[in-house]
């Protein structure tokens, strides 16, 4: 017993646990992983309140604020704008683009120097991929316009015949009916009995 109580007390003894040590030499403790990661947090929520606080705020501060937010909510909110006008009418909003279109372009590189001032120079090499996204979806109206009327021919609003090419005789073989031997053996039965 002695040589066990021996061996115990070296690896559990003087209120140590060497096997707990040893482990977390290969693995962080699980319990003072989450205390230093819920410490982080905290910190970086009091900075993050911090930059918030300002005992010196004022009315020009608060306005100009309000100011550099407007521009971002804007554009989002007009363009979700632009996608609702062309839906509910059409029409209207092809005439607004038709618009736009004569727009010279130096006047669109001197709209995106301004935007640039709010959003960085990234947006300038967007708004030139997004113009040139524009002209391939105004060169593609022609075909889907096309498109639209072929699909709306395809409807099977009425009934039709085959289409013969303009080959007359296939076109008068199409036109004749079949014979029908159970139509002919029915009519041929249900005529019997008037005649009777």
């Amino acid at each position: 017993m002695g040589l066990i109580g021996g061996l115990l007390s070296i690896v559990f003894g003087n209120e140590r646990n060497v096997v707990k040590e040893t482990v977390e030499v290969f693995r962080a403790n699980a319990e003072e992983d989450a205390a230093r990661a819920q410490e982080l947090r905290i910190e970086a929520l009091g900075q993050y309140g911090r930059e918030f606080e300002s005992a010196k705020d004022s009315a020009f501060n608060r306005v100009m604020d309000g100011v550099n937010r407007v521009p971002r909510p804007a554009l989002a909110l007009g363009t979700l704008g632009l996608f609702l006008a062309a839906m509910v009418d059409p029409i209207w909003f092809a005439a607004r683009m038709q618009g736009i279109a004569l727009v010279p372009e130096p006047l669109w590189w001197l709209l995106g120097v301004i935007v640039s001032f709010y959003f960085g120079a990234r947006h300038q090499v967007k708004s030139q991929q997004f113009q040139q996204s524009i002209a391939k979806s105004v060169a593609l109206a022609p075909k889907v316009v096309e498109n639209i009327g072929m699909l709306r021919s395809l409807r099977a609003t009425t009934p039709g015949t085959a289409d013969t090419a303009g080959d007359v005789r296939l076109k008068a073989v199409a036109l004749q009916p079949d014979s029908n031997a159970a139509l002919e053996d029915w009519q041929s039965t249900s005529a019997t009995p008037a005649t009777k």
